[in-house]
């Protein structure tokens, strides 16, 4: 019996030592806590919006984006990590969708839990990603739309109204079609 109790105990040690080195491997990569959504869209009638948080950074490239300077476009917001296996697969839809819209719509990005801005610079290159991404690998900038972007939902895409409120949010994976009737119905 004693036997087996020791036994027990190293196998469930062994589990744990696995388990906690693969979650500080996923902890240096900034992948801990993060939960993909179910593609569930919200969208928001004029009357009932919230103003979006200020939100100002400097993007992959170095240069300052200010949301506030958008005044009078709406914004695409697109919260995503070149880690995140979602936002892999809706990079093609978010690139589409920003050729298709034009200069009428303007699409920032805002990377967050890349500890190092070099993947996400890859990430932009191999996907063609046309539009500026603010890099915010601490989270400090995402933490500014608490109550509007749950901090561990990866993707999660933003609406914002010609007049700076948020008009719609999709979490988890958007599609090109999905964006164009949102961004239809905020303008």
């Amino acid at each position: 019996m004693r036997r087996a109790v020791v036994l027990m105990a190293g196998l469930l040690l062994a589990v744990t030592a696995c388990s906690s080195g693969q979650q500080a491997a996923q902890n240096r990569q900034g992948q801990s806590g993060f939960v993909s959504g179910n593609g569930n869209v919200s969208t928001f009638a004029a009357a009932d919006r919230k103003p979006a948080p200020e939100l100002t950074g400097k993007t992959l490239d170095g240069k300052t984006w200010t949301l506030s300077e958008q005044t009078g476009k709406v914004v695409v917001l697109n919260v995503w990590g070149s880690w995140c296996p979602p936002c892999r697969k809706e990079a093609p839809e978010l690139v589409a969708a920003s050729k298709e819209l034009g200069s009428a719509v303007q699409f920032i990005g805002l990377n967050t839990r890349d500890l190092d801005p070099a993947p996400a610079k890859k990430f932009v290159q191999e996907f063609g990603v046309p539009f500026p991404s603010i890099y915010d690998p601490n989270g400090k900038a995402l933490l500014r739309f608490r109550g509007q972007i749950s901090p561990k939902a990866i993707p999660t895409t933003l609406v914002i109204d010609k007049n700076g409120k948020v008009a719609g949010r999709v979490v988890g994976e958007v599609t090109k079609q999905t964006l164009l009737g949102m961004v239809k119905d905020a303008g």
